[in-house]
């Protein structure tokens, strides 16, 4: 553990992305098996220990120490992996044992039950120095939020032992950690994983934001970007009939929240689309170009490992297709943007049209008109537009040149600062994240603030001191982490849709909200009302 949490602190204080490539890369060429993939299995968040949960951690340290220290130094600290490491007291004797290792440590707490590995927990706490305690609490909860990602580490340990990242990530859901076969083939000892039979996942393309740059509509090909959520759906035939799987952007297996898309897709290929919840539909099948419902109605099927019936028939999900990656059993990732749209054309009738269709391309005369398209578009389920250079190969990650994403322009409300919150990660020590309301009626005739909605981006590290410093200088009252302060300062808030919301007490809900500005030259009184906020609903 100890070479494990000295890689972790460094990840924590390293700022520059190569840094961190290189401080990753030389861990896991200095590292032997199995320890080296089980600290992969943990910066990807691929480790699930069942028996240990915050609230354990939270139980056992608050019997070790004062439950109102323990709480006031969380506040203060802002994570609960770091504050129980640095307040966890050291026993009095510690029994000669050898030095933890990482194996260790994960295999012996995934066999246990919660009970037990609630005490095995505690006594490798105990053998540990403040900086092993972190790691290991971070691991073993599954939260690293080190400003590493499972693209960075999978980057890395492609770069340490010379390998192409994208052949990395197609097997690495074909393969369980700690990924012994990986590293074989990494160092040259083994062949190449190639797990068969298995809907394995594939890099997805990814576009550049527009900003300034015009383009000729000869050369790209423009398309709606629908406001769900990117996902892959991969199928292969098997002894057993057949498997299919859903990954997200991120490549996690998503497949359990959407069984019904699963169980409608048994066609031998993998096609890149967007997932989202139906809205308008006619005749039992999807209006072609609509039928998608806003982002928060497929919310409430986000994040479930049980979907029950009635939220499957409540939210009934589809995916609206935008490219094909294998065709068959042929990977046709390589062919040109307008041939895999002839390919995805002709597959995309072999689907159950209740919930598979395809993106269709927007018809525009030039640049100018896709402009005048664009502007005149305010579907909820419509994020923007995508151009695609038709010459383009499916590449994974972003390729300049190739694909542009051009959202529309966000939506502004004038809002109030209600509360405020203690940031996570390099921000815990300031309060960075911050919920904002509106006016029922104007204050002056009895109106109230009503949240609706919280954001902590958008701002500049000089913008984020101002706003702590308000917020200290200004609270009325303090829950637990929540201070509520003076409602006196206004904050511009851009966001990209509003919806309705019954779990809100306004009634409403901002998607992607964030601070455009600060409006220190605003009054409190002038900011905006629910009803006006109501009106944006599309």
């Amino acid at each position: 553990m100890h070479d494990f949490a000295a890689l972790i602190d460094s990840l924590i204080y390293t700022r520059s992305r190569n840094a961190k490539l290189k401080l990753i890369a030389d861990y896991l060429q200095a590292t032997p098996d199995p320890d080296r993939g089980w600290a992969m299995a943990a910066l990807t968040g691929e480790i699930d220990i069942p028996g240990v949960k915050p609230a354990v951690v939270r139980g056992l340290i608050e019997q070790r120490v004062d439950p109102v220290l323990f709480r006031m130094s969380r506040d203060y600290v802002g994570d609960t992996a770091e504050t129980v490491s640095l307040l966890w007291p050291t026993p009095d004797h510690i029994p000669d044992a050898e030095p933890l290792s990482v194996t260790q440590v994960v295999e012996t707490l995934m066999r246990l039950s919660r009970g037990d590995a609630t005490g095995a927990l505690a006594a490798m706490l105990d053998r540990s120095d403040a900086d092993e305690r972190y790691a290991l609490l971070k691991m073993a909860t599954g939260g690293m939020r080190i400003g590493v990602s499972a693209r960075l580490a999978k980057t890395a340990l492609a770069q340490a032992f010379g390998l192409d990242v994208e052949a990395v990530e197609e097997i690495w859901h074909g393969i369980d950690p700690p990924y012994a076969a990986l590293f074989a083939w990494a160092e040259g000892t083994g062949p190449q994983p190639t797990p068969r039979d298995i809907a394995v996942f594939r890099p997805f393309m990814l576009a550049h934001p527009l900003e300034d740059l015009r383009v000729d509509l000869a050369d790209y090909a423009a398309e709606w970007k629908w406001d769900g959520i990117r996902v892959q759906i991969v199928h292969v035939a098997n002894e057993t009939g057949g498997e299919t799987r859903l990954y997200s952007r991120t490549g996690d297996d998503v497949t359990a929240s959407f069984p019904d898309v699963a169980a409608a897709f048994a066609e031998p290929g993998a096609v890149d689309g967007e997932l989202l919840v139906k809205g308008d539909v006619q005749g039992g099948a999807l209006d072609k170009g609509g039928g998608a419902a806003s982002f928060n109605a497929l919310q409430q099927r986000l994040g479930r490992k049980v979907v029950s019936k009635k939220m499957l028939a409540d939210y009934p999900a589809f995916v609206r297709l935008y490219d094909i990656l294998v065709d068959g059993e042929e990977d046709v990732r390589a062919l040109d943007w307008t041939t895999r749209r002839q390919r995805l054309e002709a597959f995309v009738p072999r689907l159950d049209p209740d919930r598979f269709d395809i993106s269709q391309v927007i018809e525009a005369d030039d640049f100018t008109h896709l402009e005048t398209i664009r502007a005149g578009s305010r579907d909820a389920a419509i994020e923007g537009v995508m151009l695609k250079r038709r010459d383009s190969p499916y590449t994974g990650g972003r390729r300049a040149g190739l694909w542009y994403k051009w959202k529309r322009d966000p939506l502004t409300a004038d809002c109030v600062m209600m509360y405020a919150q203690r940031g996570s990660g390099r921000r815990s020590s300031f309060y960075s994240d911050y919920t904002f309301g509106c006016w029922t009626a104007p204050s002056e005739d009895g109106g109230e603030l009503l949240p609706v909605g919280k954001a902590y981006s958008g701002i500049t590290d000089e913008e984020l001191k101002m706003l702590d410093k308000f917020v200290r200088t200004n609270t009325l009252n303090r829950f637990g982490p929540v201070r509520e302060v003076e409602k006196s300062l206004v904050l511009e808030i851009a966001f990209d849709s509003i919806h309705d919301s019954k779990r809100h007490k306004s009634g409403l809900a901002m998607r992607f909200p964030r601070i455009a500005r600060i409006r220190t030259d605003k009054p409190a009184a002038e900011a905006d009302r629910i009803e006006t906020l109501k009106n944006l609903i599309s």
